[in-house]
C-alpha cells in the first residue's frame, strides 16, 4: 500500500481523527522520499514521528472498541 492508497483508506473510513493512522501515513510518505533526502535528514524525520507516536501515550485505554474498530 503506497501513501496515496493509505490516505485514501483514512478518509473512507474517517480516521482523520485517528492520530495513529496520520502518523502511519506520514510513516509512509518518509519512507517513499527516502531516496531523494539525505540519511541524516530521514533518521531526524524518523526519530521525530517516533516521538510524536510516543507523545499519544496510552489515551486509548478503556476505549479500545470504540477507537480501533
Amino acid at each position: 500500500m503506497n501513501s496515496q492508497d493509505l490516505a485514501r483508506y483514512i478518509e473512507s473510513t474517517n480516521g482523520i481523527s485517528k492520530s495513529w493512522l496520520l502518523v502511519q501515513l506520514r510513516l509512509k510518505k518518509l519512507e517513499e522520499r527516502r531516496s531523494e533526502i539525505s540519511q541524516e535528514e530521514y533518521i531526524q524525520e524518523l526519530a521525530q514521528l517516533h516521538q510524536e507516536l510516543m507523545n499519544l501515550g496510552e489515551w486509548w485505554l478503556g476505549i479500545e472498541d470504540e477507537v480501533f474498530s
